[in-house]
């Protein structure tokens, strides 16, 4: 029973290589690309280089106290309020993008677990939403528990790389 056992965990620890990336990148895309792309989409300003000059909505949704106390006016924020606002949306779609196509996914994924810590913090300490607490029977706290989900997928691609089929792997084995 015990030689049979040993066998099976082997065969599971192999796999594991392939397949926990693979799922962790296929989850990601199935759960998260599009609620971060939507959230990229509400900040772009108008045109080609939107993302340049973005609305007004998107430093509400960033900075809401510092725009509060500005009186919502954009002209009165500084560069650096354009510049966290501007590279939050730009990396709401190119972080996302990079995962589910295995580019630079340990890369990626260190960095899209700082955006969602730094998203978290904004949502708790700048829109007064309620971190929640684990431990407890509620599972569906946003904060905690829902976040703690995406970060441990993104673990996985730290820690494991983004798997065989990826860009990553295409890259390593070029010559």
């Amino acid at each position: 029973m015990f030689a049979f056992y040993d066998r099976l965990t082997r065969q599971l620890d192999a796999s594991g290589n392939i397949v926990l990336p693979t799922l962790s990148r296929l989850v990601f895309a199935g759960v998260l690309l599009m609620y971060f792309w939507n959230s990229g989409m509400t900040k772009l300003g108008e045109g080609l280089f939107g993302f340049l000059s973005p609305r007004s909505g998107a430093y509400a949704q960033i900075f809401p106290k510092a725009f509060e106390a500005t009186g919502y006016d954009t002209s009165q924020l500084t560069v650096f309020h354009w510049a966290v606002v501007t590279g939050g949306t730009i990396a709401e779609f190119i972080l996302p993008l990079f995962i589910i196509i295995g580019l630079m996914t340990r890369l990626s994924a260190v960095a899209m677990i700082g955006f969602i810590v730094v998203q978290s913090l904004t949502d708790i300490y700048g829109h007064g939403g309620e971190l929640g607490a684990w431990f407890e029977r509620i599972s569906s706290d946003l904060i905690a528990d829902q976040r703690a989900f995406w970060v441990l997928g993104l673990l996985i691609l730290v820690f494991k790389g983004a798997g065989p089929i990826s860009l990553d792997r295409l890259f390593k084995n070029a010559p």
